[in-house]
């Protein structure tokens, strides 16, 4: 296992960010910004029992940004030897002379710059050697398999960790590094009865190494949803309620996310174009962004540009708070940066109308549980929304049998706005966290 990367390296690294803001200012450039970036990790995958693939990752990158008034040019590198920084910048250099100008085009404002850096507890290391990474994937698969005698076969269980550092600079001043850490493990698995043969999975990904699920209760999660798949029927034509499980539930939110960032807005490629201000979601229904939570997957102290992040109402009561804005998408727009480029730092779903997932099942009464989503059916400008669905039929408020080989359609916006309950079964492995999210009604394209 090569040596996690640790607080040593971020002195290196601004090191190597200096020398190119240096090197930028003595080339004529009015601006520059770099990061600098070193990740070291381990990830093994076992199948049936044997070793499949042993990785050892060792990544290295520079990336430089200069500007020459309002025109800009930008240059990567994976190596970052004093010689190789000087002909990245040149060459990030001769673009910019060759880019017309940009009145949007330039550094954050200084005044927007994080100057205090919160500890968020973002770094773990998992000193854990290939034996024994490969001894938890085996564990983890072994412990599935053995759940029931239909477990046919496997696409491996996988454990993998990580450790990075990475430096932001800029001209104004602004020089800051952080460390972090990501580990993972995973397991998918193959039932069969007779003829029919599905497949599922199961996951844990966290900052701190203790914080994984075990292994044992990762595989025998991934078999209980392996399972429970097989005898899936397809359904009738029909309209009816639908209910997302948590970890899909997120993607729904992410394409409100994706429709309300600045780049989506100024390009008029939204189905929520212009819509601060407007209801989006129901009156109970709050989305929030806590950047600072302590171990979050989304955490950090500013964004990609060195803005500070803070915490935000995204939406109010339901109703759109503003967009998702880096400096460039802001002064397009005419606002101001919301500390968000590079992307959404924890999103929290907050509703009055909550429930458990069983609760959420009674609440449906009738309808469909979706659990497996399929294909990139979602037109961003339209809100049309159309994709391929597994999951399971529920009757009197509880699980009658598993379902594939549908489709699920609707628009964006109404499947927003009609949003009925959220479920208490939080997701937190991902940057949007929230439970299950039980729909009124979609269109369910079947037999």
């Amino acid at each position: 296992m090569p040596q996690p990367i640790d607080a040593s390296s971020i002195s290196e690294l601004k090191a190597v960010v200096a020398s190119a803001l240096t090197e930028a200012k003595q080339g004529g450039a009015s601006q520059a910004e770099a990061d600098a970036s070193l990740q070291r990790g381990l990830s093994v995958t076992v199948r049936l029992g044997e070793v499949e693939t042993i990785e050892f990752h060792r990544d290295r990158g520079l990336s430089v940004t200069v500007y020459f008034g309002t025109a800009k040019g930008s240059a990567s590198t994976a190596d970052l030897r004093p010689e190789a920084v000087r002909e990245t910048v040149a060459k990030a250099s001769a673009i910019a002379k060759h880019t017309s100008a940009d009145p949007y085009a330039g550094l954050a404002d200084p005044a927007e710059l994080a100057t205090r850096i919160p500890q968020l507890d973002l770094y773990h290391p998992w000193e854990i050697e290939a034996e024994q990474a490969i001894d938890l994937a085996r564990e983890c698969e072994a412990a599935g398999l053995a759940c029931d005698a239909r477990l046919k076969n496997s696409e491996g269980g996988s454990v993998s960790t990580g450790s990075g550092a990475r430096v932001h600079g800029n001209s104004l001043g602004f020089l800051e590094g952080l460390t972090s850490t990501s580990h993972s493990v995973s397991c998918t698995l193959v039932a069969q009865e007779r003829d029919d043969m599905q497949r599922d999975y199961w996951y844990s990904i966290s900052r701190h190494p203790s914080a994984l699920e075990s292994p044992k209760a990762i595989g025998r999660r991934a078999a209980q949803r392996t399972l429970r798949r097989l005898g899936a029927r397809q359904l009738s034509t029909r309209r009816s309620p639908v209910l997302f499980a948590p970890e899909l539930a997120r993607g729904l939110l992410g394409s409100f996310v994706a429709a309300v960032r600045g780049p989506a807005q100024y390009r008029r490629a939204s189905f929520l174009l212009n819509a601060a201000g407007e209801q989006v979601f129901p009156s109970f229904l709050n989305l929030v962004e806590r950047p600072h939570l302590l171990q979050g997957l989304a955490s950090s102290p500013y964004d990609a540009e060195g803005v500070a992040t803070r915490d935000r109402d995204l939406v109010r009561d339901g109703v759109l708070q503003g967009y998702v804005l880096g400096s460039y998408s802001a002064r397009k727009l005419g606002l101001k940066t919301t500390g968000n480029a590079g992307g959404i730092h924890n999103i929290l779903v907050e509703a009055r109308q909550t429930g458990s997932f069983d609760e959420l099942l009674r609440r449906m009464g009738t309808g469909f549980f979706v659990t497996e989503l399929m294909g990139e059916g979602v037109n961003a400008v339209t809100g049309d929304y159309s994709r391929g669905a597994s999951g399971f039929w529920v009757e009197n408020g509880a699980i009658a049998y598993p379902v594939h080989e549908i489709t699920i359609a609707g628009n964006l916006r109404e499947m927003l706005r009609s949003i009925v309950a959220v479920g208490t079964d939080v997701d937190a492995q991902g940057a949007i966290r929230t439970g299950s999210i039980l729909l009124e009604a979609m269109t369910i394209a079947g037999e």
